[in-house]
């Protein structure tokens, strides 16, 4: 799964981001912000990948003295990303999928406070491995919509959130079948996680085009 993720990032930002240079036309222009948004998120991918391995190689010390640079990485990335998505709400940047910028301000945010609540119960279970493994699994999975709607194909190049939304909820099922497989029921963590997951999605797009929402994003973006 951590492999799978790792080549997920790269296919959706190849072309935007990591060949930027091969294709100039693809993406928006790479700002600092937009490029340490990149590097920072690209980072616990890397590090993501790195801990599954060290797990795997039975190197447990190493990932435990890892795990806070983990944490302190996660951080940083509800910072960078909540700002990032702020910052281009309010260029009124319009998606490809034509979701006006304002409305689209939940899909950001509300990666980051899935994510953040993911990471948070995973690093408060640290010492519960079944939990601890699930939830940091599933909070990657939160942030991987981005790069599944920008994955090369034509299924994912309107960038349709359903598309990105699907293969992330469709990946949560793959963490319950190998709770199936290892342990003959769900997991709690994947259960619940799943679900905070899941829900969200739906809730963003509606909770997008509201008033009040709409209110309140305008009144974040004067803000920066």
């Amino acid at each position: 799964m951590a492999v799978a993720a790792a080549i997920s990032v790269f296919l959706g930002f190849a072309r935007s981001f990591y060949l930027k240079p091969y294709f100039p036309t693809v993406g928006p222009s790479l700002t600092p912000l937009l490029i340490a948004h990149g590097l920072i998120f690209s980072s616990w991918i890397v590090l993501f990948v790195a801990q599954t391995v060290l797990v795997a190689t039975r190197r447990t010390p190493v990932h435990r003295r890892l795990g806070w640079v983990g944490a302190g990485l996660a951080a940083l990335m509800v910072v960078v990303g909540t700002l990032t998505g702020i910052v281009r709400a309010k260029i009124a940047e319009t998606p490809p999928n034509g979701t006006p910028p304002l409305a689209f301000l939940t899909i950001p945010l509300g990666d980051m406070f899935v994510f953040a609540c993911l990471v948070g119960a995973a690093v408060y279970y640290r010492r519960r491995v079944d939990a601890h493994k699930r939830l940091m699994m599933i909070a990657t999975l939160a942030v991987l919509p981005a790069a599944f709607a920008r994955w090369p194909f034509a299924f994912a190049q309107r960038q349709d959130l359903l598309v990105a939304f699907g293969l992330a909820d469709v990946a949560v099922v793959f963490v319950l079948l190998y709770d199936l497989a290892t342990r003959g029921r769900p997991h709690a963590a994947t259960v619940i996680g799943g679900l905070l997951l899941a829900v969200s999605h739906p809730l963003r797009m509606i909770i997008g085009v509201t008033q009040p929402w709409l209110t309140f994003a305008g009144w974040l973006a004067s803000w920066v």
